[in-house]
C-alpha cells in the first residue's frame, strides 16, 4: 500500500483529498494545525484503518516514520479574510513550510505536489491567463502575503526540483467550491450564500464586472490526482474556464435560494483581480483532463450542503468588510 502525506487536511480541499487517495486504496497521513482547517472535515475519517492524522504546523520542522511516497502540500491560508488577518504566518508557511516539506520529499525519496493558484497571476494583463504568462503582481500590497507566499513556492520546488533531481509537481488552483468550504471566509461563493441563508442583502464588491471561473470540487481533485500520477513537472493550470461576471453570479445565486434580497456594492479591495479564467490546454493535453460538473449542478449540491449547518455556524462568521482588515 502506497503511502501519502497532505498537509492543510482538514481544510476544503485537503479533506475531499484524504478522501479520493483512501478511496484509491493509499494510506493517506494528514496534517493540520487547524489555523483555518476544521476537525469536522476529518471526523468521518478518524476510524479509518488507512488515515492516520497528526496535529502539527509545518513551519516546524516535519518528521514521518518509515517510508513514504508522495506529499501534497495543502497548508496555506486561502481566502482573503484569512490571509489578511494571519499575513505572517501566510508567508511562513509557504516559504519555511514548504522548505520543510521538500526536504522531507528529498529524504525519502517521493514525489511532491505543491498546491500554488492562479494569485501568482495577480491582476493579470493577458486574458485567458496560460501557464507560461509571468503575472502582473503587487508585492508589497495586502494581497501579496499571499501571492508572493505562492511564487516563492513555485520557486523554491524548482530548485529543489532542478537541483537535486527532485520528482516535483505544481498545480496552480483557480477558484474552487463545494462541500466543506467555511460559510463565509471571504470567498466569493460561501460569502455570497451565507448572506442568502442569512436573509442579507449580497455584497459585491466593486461594480460587477469582474470575472471568475469556479470549478467544483470533485473536478478540481481529479485534476490534481492526475497531476501527481503525470511526469510533468512544471506548472498547470487545473480550473473551469467558464468565465462569469460577479453581477451574473449574485444573479444566479438569488435564484438558486430564491431569496428576494438585492445586491449592494462596495468599494473594491486594492489589487483585486479584474479577471480570472484559466486556459487549461495544457491539462486536456497532458492530463486529458478537463471539468465535467457544471456550475448548475454543483451550485445546488453545495447549496444543499450549506443548508445542512446549525444556526451558531450560519452567524459566527466574523466576516467584515475587506477594507476593515486591511487596516489593521
Amino acid at each position: 500500500m502506497k503511502k501519502v502525506l497532505i498537509t492543510g487536511a482538514a481544510g476544503f480541499l485537503g479533506s475531499h483529498l484524504c478522501d479520493r487517495f483512501i478511496k484509491e486504496g493509499y494510506h493517506v497521513i494528514g496534517m493540520d494545525n487547524f489555523i483555518t482547517g476544521d476537525k469536522n472535515n476529518i471526523n468521518h475519517l478518524v476510524d479509518n484503518t488507512n488515515f492516520k492524522f497528526i496535529e502539527h504546523n509545518v513551519t516546524d520542522f516535519v518528521k514521518i516514520d518509515g517510508s513514504l511516497d508522495y506529499i501534497l502540500h495543502f497548508a496555506s491560508p486561502a481566502s482573503p479574510i484569512d490571509y489578511l488577518k494571519i499575513p505572517i504566518q501566510t508567508l511562513k508557511v509557504g516559504s519555511l513550510g514548504t522548505h520543510n516539506l521538500l526536504g522531507l520529499a528529498k529524504a525519502k525519496k517521493a514525489r511532491i505536489l505543491i498546491a500554488s493558484t492562479s494569485e501568482v497571476y495577480g491582476d493579470p494583463l493577458i486574458h485567458p491567463q496560460t501557464e507560461d504568462y509571468y503575472g502582473n503582481v503587487n508585492t508589497i500590497g495586502p494581497r501579496g502575503v499571499y501571492d508572493e507566499a505562492k511564487r516563492f513556492q513555485e520557486s523554491i520546488t524548482m530548485a529543489y526540483h532542478r537541483f537535486h533531481g527532485l520528482e516535483t509537481r505544481i498545480v496552480r488552483i483557480f477558484n474552487t467550491y463545494g462541500p466543506r468550504m467555511r460559510l463565509n471566509d471571504g470567498r466569493v461563493i460561501p460569502a455570497f450564500m451565507g448572506q442568502a441563508l442569512r436573509g442579507e442583502d449580497l455584497t459585491i464588491f466593486g461594480d460587477g464586472s469582474q470575472t471568475r471561473s469556479f470549478c467544483y470540487v470533485d473536478d478540481q481533485v481529479e485534476g490534481i490526482y492526475k497531476l501527481l500520477l503525470s511526469d510533468y513537472s512544471f506548472p498547470v493550470n487545473i480550473g473551469n474556464p467558464h468565465e462569469i461576471t460577479i453581477k451574473e453570479f449574485a444573479e444566479e445565486v438569488i435564484k438558486l435560494t430564491a431569496t428576494s434580497q438585492k445586491v449592494i456594492y462596495k468599494e473594491l479591495p486594492q489589487d483585486d483581480p479584474l479577471q480570472r479564467q484559466p486556459d487549461i490546454s495544457l491539462a486536456k493535453k497532458l492530463l486529458n483532463w478537463e471539468p465535467k460538473i457544471g456550475r448548475e449542478e454543483g451550485m445546488r449540491i453545495t447549496y444543499e450542503y450549506f443548508k445542512t449547518l446549525s444556526k451558531e455556524e450560519l452567524f459566527k462568521s466574523d466576516h467584515k468588510d475587506f477594507k476593515n482588515h486591511i487596516k489593521k
